[in-house]
């Protein structure tokens, strides 16, 4: 039985098929290992921003012992809706301006079991806090459990959201 030329030709490899195919080759030789490092590379990048947030929550706190309103404006978003435990709510002028009156002086804020989960460019941190203030009210010290919200916006983290409860002593 005769065997058709056209078909001879489609099953025999072109030299330039036989080029595709080592060039596709190559690629998944150079190509798989980049897909198995990305998530390794992810989950780097995770901490880091986990410690640039833990980093920041330092600043933060220590810019509101100090009345460092240059840092906190920094810091804080524009946008920034920050919830006392009492309920009361600032927007980032307020905050700031209360805590650059000297009305409201943080006395002291003591940090603990600070996490931080990262979802894509927004980060998820819950603590807990001890503070020492002083207002017209006179002195409280209290304990808080909190949770705060930061957003990459521009390139950098800046906190969007406060809300806090009080602890039972």
């Amino acid at each position: 039985m005769p065997v058709d030329p056209l078909l001879q030709i489609c099953r025999r490899p072109s030299s330039r098929e036989e080029e595709e195919e080592e060039a596709v080759k190559w690629i998944f030789i150079f190509l798989m290992p980049s897909l198995c490092l990305l998530p390794l590379a992810q989950a780097q990048m995770a901490r880091d921003s986990a410690s640039q947030i833990r980093d920041l929550e330092r600043q933060r706190f220590r810019a509101m012992e100090t009345v460092d309103v240059a840092t906190l404006n920094r810091i804080l978003s524009d946008d920034l809706i920050y919830t006392h435990a009492n309920g009361l709510q600032h927007t980032k002028a307020e905050l700031v301006g209360v805590i650059g009156s000297g009305d409201f002086k943080y006395e002291s804020i003591t940090p603990g079991d600070i996490r931080v989960r990262i979802y894509n460019e927004t980060a998820v941190v819950t603590g807990r806090v001890s503070m020492k203030i002083k207002s017209g009210a006179g002195e409280q010290v209290f304990k808080l459990c909190y949770l705060d919200v930061y957003v990459r916006q521009e390139g950098r983290w800046q906190m969007v959201a406060w809300q806090s409860s009080r602890v039972a002593p």
